[in-house]
């Protein structure tokens, strides 16, 4: 499975991911500042996984209608850190097989999965 880190996640977080064996592209290592439209193109154009903390993906995917192959928003406080990088490790480990096509919303309590348009 291949990811694109949006450059607001956290870098250990990146980190914690390719270090159990994931890829994962860093918007804030190859182009810091790249607008959200850009962001969601490329990862859809690349079948990647995107991740981010930004709730402006979820306007562009449903009420703006763009394309997306996948995309996991993360809703967790910054003292919620290691809970963060657990549910994100448990998400890239175990749920491979529902995430192309889906838009998951995840906090430390719950994993929503809702359908992307296709």
């Amino acid at each position: 499975m291949k990811f694109l880190a949006d450059e607001c996640c956290d870098l250990s977080m990146v980190q914690s991911l390719r270090r159990e064996g994931h890829l994962v592209d860093y918007i804030q290592e190859s182009e810091p500042g790249q607008n959200d439209d850009d962001v969601l193109t490329n990862a859809y154009l690349e079948k990647k996984v995107l991740i981010t903390e930004d709730k402006d993906f979820g306007e562009l995917v449903y009420r703006l209608k763009k394309k997306a192959y996948s995309i996991i928003l993360l809703r967790f406080s910054p003292s919620q850190k290691h809970e963060k990088m657990e549910k994100m490790n448990f998400i890239a480990n175990q749920l491979q097989s529902k995430l192309k096509g889906n838009f998951l919303v995840v906090d430390a309590e719950k994993i929503r999965i809702r359908p992307l348009q296709m």
